[in-house]
């Protein structure tokens, strides 16, 4: 009985190990997301996590939607510190099952960012063209006729 009892429990525990390991190593999904990283910090009552949340603007003056995210790892979590404030682009995948928030807050884990330097403005921001300059902002070596 203590034997069958005792087996029972092991198997119990590795089926909880496999599936663990499988939820922890299997995307859901993956993806992209740019805005501009508003909040970042690092959380948790046991196990301490780094929670991040973006703010994304369709257009500018409408209202931003944010995407909330977890990091793990330290050196993208740096990387991510150094850019508050900032246009980045996230790249994230999506992880399903994993149980309890030791793991994060969300079911978002960013793997990689980039800092978007392509001159975006800060949300709900005009820009002026200056005199002389096309809409796009872009120049023409060739005169105007």
């Amino acid at each position: 009985m203590k034997k069958t009892l005792a087996i029972a429990v092991l198997a119990l525990m590795a089926l909880a190990t496999l599936s663990l390991t499988f939820f922890w190593h299997w995307s859901y999904s993956t993806g992209d997301r740019s805005g501009w990283l508003q909040k970042f910090s690092r959380k948790g009552w046991v196990c301490k996590t780094w929670e991040g949340e973006l703010a994304m603007v369709s257009m500018p003056g409408t209202m931003s939607e944010k995407f909330y995210f977890t990091v793990h790892d330290a050196q993208v979590a740096e990387g991510l510190r150094k850019a508050m404030g900032q246009r980045i682009d996230l790249q994230y995948e999506e992880k399903v099952g994993l149980p309890g928030s030791c793991f994060g807050d969300t079911r978002y884990f960013v793997v990689g960012f980039s800092v978007d330097t392509t001159g975006g403005t800060t949300p709900g921001a005009t820009v002026a063209t200056p005199a002389g300059l096309p809409a796009s902002g872009s120049l023409s070596s060739s005169p105007a006729h």
